[in-house]
This record gives C-alpha cells, sequence and structure tokens, in this order.
C-alpha cells in the first residue's frame, strides 16, 4: 500500500442499528397517515357538497324503501317502468303529506286544553316559587337585561334571520335533488350503476360490481328492519299517550316513529317528548306512568328486537351501532347520526367480501354487469360493427356482431332488479 492510499472506515449497516419493531411502526405510521389525509380529504370534499351528498344518500334509501312497490307495479300488474316509479314516489309523497296532515289536524285540536292546562300549571308553579323564594324581583331584573340584550343585537338578529331564509331555500333545493335522484334510481338502478362502475378500471369492475349488490342488500335489509322497529316503537309509546292525551296521541307516535329512525337518540328524545307532555297535561303521576311505559317499549326494542333483527340485518355489534351514531353526530350533526349505521353496514359488507368472507353466498356471481348505459325500456339489439382491418387481414372477418344484451338479469330479490 502506497502512501497516497488512504484507509476507508469500515461500513456500518444503519438498518440493523434500529430495532426491527421501531421499523415496523414507522412502516405503519406513515401509511396511516396517508389514509388518515385521504380520509380527511373526503369528509372535507363531502362537507363542502353536503347539500348534493345528503338529498342523494337520502334519495338512496327512499330507493330501497319503494324497490318492491316498484316491482310489484312493474312485474306483476304490467305498468311501465316509468310510470311504475313515478306511482311509487307520488304515493310516497301523499303517505308523508296525510300522516302530516292528519298529525297537524290532532295538534291543533289538542293544543288549546293542552295550552289552558300548560298555563295553569306554570302560573301554580310561578305562586309556589315567589311565595317561598322571592324570584320575582329577580324575574323583573332578568327581563330588563333580555330586553336590552336583543336591542343591542338588532344586526346579528336580522342576519340570523337572513341565514335561516338561506337554509330553508337549500333544504327546498335538497328536497327536490333528492325526489329527482328517487325517480332515476327506481326507473333504471341497473344502468345508473354499470354506468358508474365502467368508469372503473376492467380488473376492478366485476368485484366492485358484486361488492355494489352486496351492499345494496344489506341497506335493504336495514331500511325494513328500521321500519319495523320504528312501526314498534310508535304503537307502543302512541297506546301509553291514549289513556292520558288521547288528543296528542297520534302526533306522538308519528313523531316516535320518526325520532326512531336515529339509532339510539332518537328514541330517548322522542320518549322524553312524550313524558314531558304528560306531565304538562296531567301531572307528575301520570307523567310517571308514561316514563315506564316508554321505558318497557325501549326495553322490548333494545333486548329483543335490536339484537335478533337489526343483528341478522346488517351484523352489527351494538356497542359498534352506539360508536357509529356518536362518530357520526359529533361529525354532521343529525344528518351524521342518521346515516351512521347504514353507511357502517354498507362498509362492513363491502369491506369483508373484498376480503374473501361473502356474507350473501347465494347471490352468487353470474351477474356480470354491462358496462355501456341504455334506457331501462329499450328493447334488446344487436349492432353490426365494421372493423377496419388492415391490408394482410382476409375480408372474410371484416364483419363482426356484438350484442349489447348479453348479460344475464340478475337473480330474483337483487336490489339491482
Amino acid at each position: 500500500m502506497t502512501s497516497s492510499q488512504t484507509t476507508l472506515p469500515p461500513r456500518t449497516d444503519e438498518s440493523g442499528a434500529v430495532p426491527p419493531a421501531i421499523r415496523a411502526a414507522a412502516s405503519w405510521s406513515w401509511r396511516m397517515l396517508l389514509i388518515g389525509a385521504f380520509v380527511a380529504a373526503v369528509l372535507w370534499l363531502l362537507a363542502l357538497l353536503k347539500t348534493i351528498v345528503v338529498p342523494v344518500a337520502v334519495a338512496l334509501l327512499l330507493t330501497i324503501m319503494l324497490t318492491p312497490v316498484r316491482r310489484v307495479l312493474n312485474e306483476r300488474l304490467r305498468v311501465p317502468r316509468g310510470l311504475s316509479a313515478g306511482l311509487s314516489l307520488v304515493g310516497l309523497i301523499v303517505v308523508v303529506a296525510g300522516l302530516i296532515t292528519l298529525a297537524g289536524q290532532s295538534i291543533a285540536n289538542g293544543f288549546a286544553d293542552l295550552r289552558t292546562q300548560a298555563i295553569s300549571g306554570f302560573n301554580e308553579l310561578w305562586s309556589q316559587l315567589s311565595a317561598t323564594f322571592g324570584l320575582e324581583k329577580q324575574l323583573q331584573s332578568y327581563s330588563e337585561d333580555i330586553l336590552n340584550q336583543l336591542e343591542a343585537q338588532q344586526g346579528a338578529i336580522v342576519s340570523g334571520a337572513l341565514g335561516a331564509a338561506a337554509t330553508a331555500g337549500s333544504v327546498l333545493v335538497g328536497a327536490l335533488i333528492a325526489l329527482f335522484c328517487t325517480f332515476f334510481f327506481l326507473y333504471d338502478p341497473r344502468g345508473i350503476w354499470s354506468w358508474i362502475v365502467g368508469l372503473l378500471p376492467r380488473s376492478a369492475r366485476e368485484r366492485v360490481n358484486q361488492a355494489g349488490r352486496r351492499g345494496a342488500v344489506t341497506l335493504a335489509a336495514y331500511t325494513r328492519t328500521q321500519i319495523l322497529v320504528a312501526a314498534v316503537d310508535a304503537v307502543g309509546i302512541g297506546i301509553g299517550a291514549v289513556f292520558f292525551v288521547p288528543s296528542l296521541a297520534l302526533p306522538i307516535a308519528i313523531l316516535v316513529f320518526v325520532g326512531s329512525f336515529v339509532p339510539v337518540v332518537g328514541a330517548i328524545v322522542t320518549g322524553a317528548i312524550a313524558v314531558v307532555v304528560v306531565l304538562v297535561s296531567n301531572g307528575w303521576v301520570a307523567a310517571l306512568i308514561m316514563l315506564g311505559v316508554v321505558l318497557l317499549v325501549q326495553q322490548i326494542e333494545s333486548h329483543a328486537l335490536q339484537p335478533f333483527l337489526m343483528g341478522q340485518a346488517v351484523s352489527l355489534h351494538p356497542v359498534a351501532v352506539i360508536l357509529a351514531v356518536a362518530a357520526g353526530s359529533l361529525a354532521a350533526g343529525i344528518v351524521g347520526a342518521l346515516f351512521a349505521v347504514p353507511l357502517a353496514a354498507l362498509l362492513n359488507t363491502v369491506i369483508l367480501y373484498l376480503n374473501g368472507h361473502d356474507k350473501f353466498p347465494e347471490l352468487g356471481d353470474e351477474d356480470a354487469l354491462p358496462i355501456r348505459w341504455r334506457a331501462a325500456d329499450a328493447p334488446p339489439m344487436s349492432i353490426p360493427l365494421r372493423l377496419r382491418r388492415s391490408p394482410g387481414v382476409l375480408a372474410d372477418n371484416a364483419v363482426d356482431d356484438v350484442s349489447t344484451d348479453e348479460q344475464t338479469a340478475p337473480p330474483e330479490g337483487d336490489p339491482q332488479r
């Protein structure tokens, strides 16, 4: 070795200095960060487009609920597909409007007596509190403070009223979008789904199609089960209200029915409202009896209906249901609580299928979707396509017949039909 040559220090393996557990944790960490960033971006985009996303989600649930009606009209009564979809939607609107009208009349008939009883009870309670604690001077001071605050916040009140008007406009636009989407989801669900699947890479289309079919079955099972559970809650609490406030029993039952579509939270809130109404109209003893009725109905729901029916329908543990509702309500309020459970059930079914666990093997995988969209009422057609050949190709193979309806029809019971 000459003097001009230098000796290099020995190389050390840096990867060996880091324990394998730390390397694995680092690999998982950056992947989880990317997944978290993707989920946050999706949630931000959904919040930005909530005026469109929420009506489309409502339309999807309404479509699942109305699909059996449309099938009966179209397949058994031979009503054209477009007309059967329109009749199903109009029928839903008529039923909802009838329930609202009936509830409104019941409230109008019973509100006068309830108002008189409420005012009388409040005056009696206030007289006792004033005589005991001397609250009249404090109440006068509080009322003056409230009036001063209202005068100081007139601009904020006006802007709040304008914001409420804008919100009402957004609700109206959302209702129109939901009705529009519901009609077309009923009219041509298979064509819309095939268009969505056709946007994906060819290698992923079939698996996504089969996963979507099973997700639709899960949503259908959830919707049917939730309607049954809500009806049981409404009938039970409504029967209890008949004995104390007969004129308001129907509005209470309708309120309980609607509120029960928000799992866990809705039943508690609507049951509390029923107890408060009975308290105002009939006093403490009747309110305690009504509270017992509400608790009994909710116990039947939580220990009999939910485990057997909802567990079979969506295969979600009650803890998962509660956590999903809590997360949805924190993220998007009432709307998040309403859609948390069906979304969790849908993701559970789809992810399990993509990982090799099929919850609905009876559906099979024979139903292959055509990728090109065609109208639902269009007849089968065979289009001869003349393909351009190179000069060296024989002319006798120049014409191919391509059929756009070679796919098999979905099996009976598939929500895509």
